[in-house]
């Protein structure tokens, strides 16, 4: 017989029955990286692509995706979703974007494939933003980081370590922790405020000082570009160094989100 439940025992394929299951909470939590063209990859974090912002579109997208997934494969069961959520970490050595989807839910199972298919469609969308300037781009990598609830437990994947905790009991919002045997990742307050790999020249302190601010606020990215009524790309673009400074009518807007000037954006604490 068949080990894999969704066979019967003469080899049909079929939906698992989970009415005898307890409901229980579940998360997961799953990866895309797209390699793109450098200039696709600066369209993309500068939110100049052909199409509009590639990262919202890839945002919605993904969420969408998310609670469509019983739609798209064929024996996944619908289920109620609690929360869904799309990050991205641009990663400027491979003009590459890692996407990040979380989702939970509180069912009879698990929410794995939600995850996964938010985090393709949501590489897949963003393919379809660049593809006037980059038809080579590829999507690299789609994988499960890690789930929790439910019979199984906890899984963290391998090396998973800046990945998003789905086990802790109370996390911060986007907050990173390593996987067991994995060399530990300096975690950040957003995963988002991080500095690039190779940081592009910073002379009067600006961008660190902005960092910082963010940091110190507790704000996230996209959150906070939300609330202000700009692009989160060109947060994203300054932060990794693709853009030399702030707009200025940017830099206002953020800081009336944030309830301070615009100079409190760009002061070094001491």
């Amino acid at each position: 017989m068949s080990k894999l439940s969704h066979l019967d025992e003469t080899g049909a394929a079929r939906m698992v029955d989970v009415s005898e299951k307890p409901v229980t909470a579940r998360e997961a939590s799953a990866e895309a990286v797209i390699r793109l063209s450098p200039e696709a990859y600066d369209a993309a974090i500068g939110g100049t692509g052909p199409k509009g912002d590639v990262l919202a579109a890839a945002r919605l997208a993904g969420i969408m995706a998310a609670k469509k997934t019983s739609e798209l494969i064929p024996l996944c069961h619908p289920l109620p979703i609690a929360k869904a959520g799309i990050d991205f970490e641009p990663l400027a050595d491979t003009h590459s974007l890692r996407i990040i989807a979380m989702v939970k839910t509180t069912a009879q199972t698990g929410i794995e494939m939600e995850a996964l298919t938010a985090a393709s469609v949501a590489a897949l969308t963003v393919y379809d933003m660049v593809k006037a300037v980059d038809k080579t781009a590829v999507i690299e990598t789609v994988r499960l980081l890690t789930k929790s609830g439910g019979k199984s437990g906890i899984y963290i994947a391998p090396h998973a370590a800046t990945a998003p905790a789905a086990t802790a009991p109370k996390r911060q919002s986007a907050g990173f922790r390593s996987a067991p045997g994995a060399k530990p990742a300096p975690a950040t307050l957003t995963g988002e405020v991080a500095a690039p790999a190779r940081p592009q020249a910073d002379p009067d302190g600006a961008r660190e000082a902005f960092r910082a601010f963010m940091t110190g606020n507790r704000l996230r990215a996209t959150e906070w570009a939300r609330e202000a009524g700009v692009p989160a790309a060109q947060i994203y673009a300054f932060l990794t160094g693709k853009s030399r400074s702030l707009h200025p009518d940017t830099a206002k807007k953020l800081a009336r989100a944030a309830q301070v000037s615009a100079a409190d954006l760009f002061r070094t604490r001491k």
